[in-house]
């Protein structure tokens, strides 16, 4: 061979070595590229994960508030369901007092005697749904809170002033809620 086509043949080795150098950096490159763009997409799912995760708490977060709210609502509402009913009774139950002192009266053992079994059913019934009578008697502190005060009278005795003297009609609770606050005299 000539020393013309050894030179061409190592320019056309060198050249080709070159090109296939060339290549192996693009191919180096875009490899790298697309490990970069691989990496850049997995940290956007990644993130775009969060995001749903965090969502998907939020809203399980609120959703088990709401059953928490609802349940709540719900068993205040069968507390105090009867509350109309029980207070349209109310005035049953001061009716079968006033009776009672009435028929004791009379002097009529049989007449009193079916009276309290109805007056007694009645309230037994009522109670058994979580009504309750307020306990207040003469000589009780008045509270405005518990104690609605219908009038004030000169107290009869020293220790009786700022305090309950009568009691006009009784108080009445459903659970914890007064449904008729007990109307009272107060001492003065």
């Amino acid at each position: 061979m000539s020393s013309e086509n050894k030179e061409q043949t190592i320019n056309e080795h060198d050249e080709n070595e070159v090109v296939d150098t060339q290549a192996e950096e693009q191919q180096a490159h875009s490899e790298a590229d697309e490990q970069e763009s691989e990496a850049d997409e997995l940290k956007r799912y990644k993130e775009e994960l969060e995001k749903e995760k965090d969502k998907f708490l939020r809203l399980f977060a609120e959703f088990e508030n709401y059953k928490r709210r609802t349940g709540k609502e719900r068993i205040e509402m069968f507390k105090t369901a009867g509350q109309e009913v029980m207070q349209a009774m109310l005035p049953v139950l001061d009716d079968f007092d006033r009776a009672s002192v009435e028929i004791e009266k009379a002097k009529d053992k049989n007449l009193k005697k079916g009276v309290d079994l109805i007056s007694n059913k009645l309230r037994e019934t009522l109670k058994s749904k979580g009504l309750k009578e307020m306990e207040v008697k003469q000589g009780d502190a008045f509270d405005a809170e518990l104690h609605e005060a219908i009038t004030q009278i000169p107290a009869p005795k020293d220790s009786l002033k700022g305090k309950i003297v009568d009691v006009v009609e009784k108080g009445y609770q459903l659970g914890d809620k007064i449904i008729r606050y007990p109307k009272v005299v107060v001492g003065q």
